[in-house]
């Protein structure tokens, strides 16, 4: 759903060496933004643009936090849900 081109020019990324790991962040993203919104095929490039963002959105906080252990919750990412909110399937 999302290029490893669009993923970098978001992050600010300029350099090869973590493409391996942007392309494995894509993939987890593009699997919870469809487990999100119940979507009942693979989401690939025809997905609607707020679905695009929020991905991006995803894979910037997977980025940003590769590392990071904690014994709290992190917070919700209100833009995330706003943006997959009139897509989500409730079931």
């Amino acid at each position: 759903m999302l290029t490893l081109q669009e993923t970098k020019l978001h992050l600010r990324v300029d350099d090869d060496a973590e493409d391996a790991l942007l392309l494995g962040l894509i993939a987890a993203a593009t699997l919870a933004v469809g487990d999100h919104i119940n979507s009942p095929v693979p989401l690939d490039n025809t997905a609607p643009a707020p679905i695009k963002s929020a991905a991006l959105l995803l894979v910037g906080d997977l980025y940003l936090w590769r590392e990071s252990q904690t014994d709290r919750p992190l917070t919700d990412n209100r833009a995330f849900e706003r943006l997959l909110a009139p897509y989500r399937v409730y079931q």
